[in-house]
């Protein structure tokens, strides 16, 4: 998944209604040693209108890593897992489940419908901010991924 020698840059979904984490998730990677473009969408509706590509988002690129909060309005980040991994265009995109649940059944059902990690979002602004700097470490420098048959280009 690493980039740098790629000559793309990364491309990050981010699916969260909290306009404050996605600040504090921006600001995270900001300074990233590898070269990254961030999009973001406020809803589950709109997560899976992006990932189609449909209307507003026709010209956008196929996501590398989908970063998803579990409580969202219009439909839930559950129900958006269970249609990604449903999907066989979409179900390779890796999705990092970061929200504020540390609900037992949220963790088992998330991960029986092929969530890639779980992490439950930490209260403390530092915390939170050293959490999104490893994830983005570990899924952009570290795992290696198939090659994405969805890139457009």
């Amino acid at each position: 998944m690493n980039t740098v020698n790629m000559g793309h840059p990364v491309e990050i979904l981010i699916v969260e209604d909290n306009p404050g984490d996605v600040r504090l998730m921006q600001e995270a990677m900001r300074d990233s040693k590898v070269l990254n473009k961030i999009h973001v969408v406020e809803d589950g509706v709109a997560a899976m209108a992006y990932l189609h590509r449909d209307g507003e988002y026709a010209d956008v690129p196929c996501p590398d890593l989908i970063m998803l909060d579990l409580n969202l309005p219009m439909k839930d980040g559950r129900e958006v897992l269970v249609e990604i991994k449903e999907d066989t265009e979409l179900r390779r995109i890796p999705v990092v489940i970061l929200t504020t649940s540390g609900a037992e059944d949220d963790i088992l059902r998330t991960y029986n419908h092929h969530a890639n990690c779980y992490i439950t979002k930490p209260i403390d602004l530092q915390q939170f901010i050293n959490v999104v700097r490893a994830i983005e470490n570990f899924w952009l420098t570290i795992v290696k991924l198939p090659p994405d048959g969805n890139k457009r280009g």
